[in-house]
């Protein structure tokens, strides 16, 4: 399983991205907005630290205007990962883009209709909210399920790409069904590393060497 960090704090992906964990990027307009600067800086500074895909969102809801802003922020750098919405003019201009070569993100992504859809439009990623889903009562590890199985069955090329993480489990649970990839906030990541028992484990053994009195180094 790929991770993705969904954040548009330039300091937070480049910690990630030292861990070597870091599999790519994704933004959105609201992440954007907090970073305080300019869209297309944000995204070039981004695509600088990873050499995976950066997924850069376009704001336009008409199909003429969308695909002029996919355009552009596919020109930003060679690794932008164009993000439209799931809609009509969303999946026309899906695509178009990836006739032309240009990967694809399509997010808001709530029911396997839509799933299928955004994989029959040439959908790089397809993007299906999880933790929205549960916000509301639904189930949204069953809609993982049901979008991978559906994939599955006739072979498409898209990848299922877990959103709206909430916590570590949605990423156990994600992994056990087959998701390809997860993106999550930095938060996220730093919990899947934590657990009593390794924090408990490495405090005696360090107590027990400091007994020793020796040093490796």
């Amino acid at each position: 399983m790929k991770f993705f960090v969904d954040t548009a704090d330039v300091s937070e992906i480049r910690a990630m991205a030292q861990t070597g964990l870091l599999d790519g990027v994704t933004t959105n307009p609201s992440l954007i907005a907090k970073s305080g600067r300019k869209m297309a800086d944000v995204i070039a500074e981004i695509c600088e630290l990873t050499p995976g895909p950066v997924s850069a969102e376009a704001v336009s809801t008409d199909f003429e205007t969308m695909l002029a802003e996919g355009r552009y922020l596919r020109g930003i750098a060679k690794n932008v990962c164009v993000k439209v919405p799931l809609t009509e003019a969303g999946l026309r201009v899906c695509r178009t883009l990836a006739d032309e070569g240009t990967p694809v993100n399509v997010t808001l992504c709530f029911s396997a209709n839509q799933a299928l859809l955004a994989a029959k439009a040439g959908a790089t990623f397809i993007s299906p909210f999880v933790g929205r889903l549960d916000d509301i009562g639904q189930d949204g590890m069953g809609l993982i399920a049901d979008v991978v199985q559906i994939y599955r069955n006739y072979a498409f090329k898209t990848e299922v790409l877990v959103a709206s993480v909430r916590h570590p489990v949605h990423i156990l649970q994600s992994a056990k069904l087959g998701a390809h990839v997860a993106t999550m906030g930095p938060a996220t990541i730093r919990m899947l590393f934590k657990h009593p028992l390794t924090d408990k484990g490495l405090e005696a053994f360090l107590a027990d060497w400091a007994k020793t009195g020796q040093s490796i180094l």
